[in-house]
Parts: structure tokens; C-alpha cells; sequence
């Protein structure tokens, strides 16, 4: 990683769903994001999923303006995988954060979903998974935040 350039992270939609509430312990991800200290990647699947699970805990209207917001940031970057890994059996559904990992050459993918813990097992393609709070040491650590 460049420190020059902000990390680049994917994040799996429990992640992003915890880091908005101004009142969490993990609202300063969110607060990273906004101020562009670190870049965020996404593809159209996960925006699709970020919608329909952010929605049903803080409403479809305030769910589309938080997503049009992020959007707009600099720091987001919208991905087009052009392959499926095919790696997470016990949850296929999160195979598409992999995908748009590896499709971006990210730092990290952001997670504390047990399913992604056989991505230790995985030699090839190689993810680097951590958990949010081991995150926020390591950004702490780069004095990111």
C-alpha cells in the first residue's frame, strides 16, 4: 500500500450498516469515509445489498440518500468484476464482495462474517480479510485516524 494514497477497502454491508449511526462505537468508518481518509471500493451487487439491508433498519428513503451521498465522495470507487470467484460456500451471496476485492487490487476486505474466515484457507486469490476493530488499529497505526 501507498501511503501516499488513502487504503483501499471493501466492506461488507454489516461493516457499513454499523459505522452510520452517529451514537456507534464504529461511526468513525464512516467518518473515514466521509472525510476521504480512506477510499472505498464498491460494484453495483453490493450497492444492490447495502440498499435492500440498510432499508430495513433505517428506511428505504434515508437509505437511498446516504448511498447517493457516499456516491458522490471521491474516495468511492465503483467496480465492475468481470469474474466469479466462486470461494464462500457456506454464503454465496458474499462471493461478490471477493469479486470486487480482487477486481480492484484492494488493501483490505472489511468484515466480521465467519463465513469469509475460509479465505484463510485460499491461496489463490490471495484476500486479506480483517475484522473491523482489527481496522481500526491498523488505521490508527498508519495514523490514518
Amino acid at each position: 500500500m501507498n501511503l501516499q494514497t488513502p487504503p483501499l477497502l471493501v466492506l461488507d454491508t454489516n461493516v457499513l450498516l454499523v459505522s452510520l449511526p452517529e451514537q456507534s462505537s464504529y461511526h468513525w468508518l464512516f467518518l473515514a469515509i466521509r472525510n476521504g481518509l480512506v477510499r472505498i471500493a464498491v460494484s453495483t451487487e453490493m450497492l444492490l445489498e447495502y440498499e435492500e439491508v440498510i432499508a430495513k433498519r433505517i428506511g428505504l428513503d434515508r437509505t437511498e440518500q446516504a448511498l447517493h451521498t457516499l456516491l458522490l465522495l471521491p474516495n468511492i470507487q465503483l467496480i465492475t468484476p468481470f469474474f466469479r470467484w466462486k470461494i464462500i460456500a457456506q454464503d454465496p451471496d458474499d462471493d461478490k464482495f471477493i469479486d470486487c476485492y480482487v477486481a480492484c487490487g484492494a488493501d483490505c476486505l472489511v468484515s466480521n462474517d465467519r463465513d469469509f474466515e475460509v479465505l484463510a484457507y485460499c491461496n489463490f486469490p490471495k484476500v486479506v480479510v480483517c475484522r473491523l476493530e482489527e481496522m481500526q488499529q491498523w488505521l490508527e497505526g498508519l495514523g490514518v485516524i
